[in-house]
C-alpha cells in the first residue's frame, strides 16, 4: 500500500486533492486549484454569502435589508456597494454607501456583483 504524498487543500484542508495532469492540484470538495510548488499568499481571506472570495476594490450587492443605528431607514436589499475594503474582525468590509456614509458590513450579508 503506497502512502499518499499529495498535500491537503489549502482552502478547506481536504485530504482528497488530486493532480490534474501537470503540476496543478485540484480539490474535489471545494474546487480550489493550486500549484504546490508556488508559495500562496497567506493573509486575510473574506468570502461572500455564496462562498466567492472577495478582494479590495470589489463591488458587492446587499442581500437583505440591514438596519442602521441613527438612520431613518435600513440599507435596502439590492443596494450596490462599490470599491470595498477588507478588514479583520466581525464586520470585515469597510465601505461608503450613498445616503448613509462610511460603514462596516459583514460579508455574510453581501454577494459579489
Amino acid at each position: 500500500m503506497s502512502e499518499n504524498t499529495t498535500p491537503p487543500c489549502p482552502e478547506c484542508d481536504s485530504p482528497y486533492a488530486y493532480s490534474t495532469g501537470g503540476e496543478v492540484l485540484t480539490c474535489p470538495d471545494c474546487g480550489h486549484e493550486w500549484n504546490p510548488n508556488i508559495e500562496e499568499e497567506s493573509g486575510l481571506v473574506v468570502k461572500d454569502a455564496n462562498g466567492n472570495r472577495l478582494e479590495d476594490g470589489d463591488t458587492v450587492v446587499v442581500l437583505k435589508n440591514l438596519p442602521v443605528k441613527g438612520a431613518s431607514g435600513p440599507v435596502k436589499a439590492g443596494t450596490k456597494v462599490k470599491n470595498i475594503r477588507l478588514t479583520d474582525g466581525d464586520h470585515n468590509i469597510d465601505c461608503k454607501i450613498d445616503g448613509f456614509g462610511a460603514m462596516a458590513l459583514k460579508s455574510e450579508f453581501v454577494k459579489k456583483a
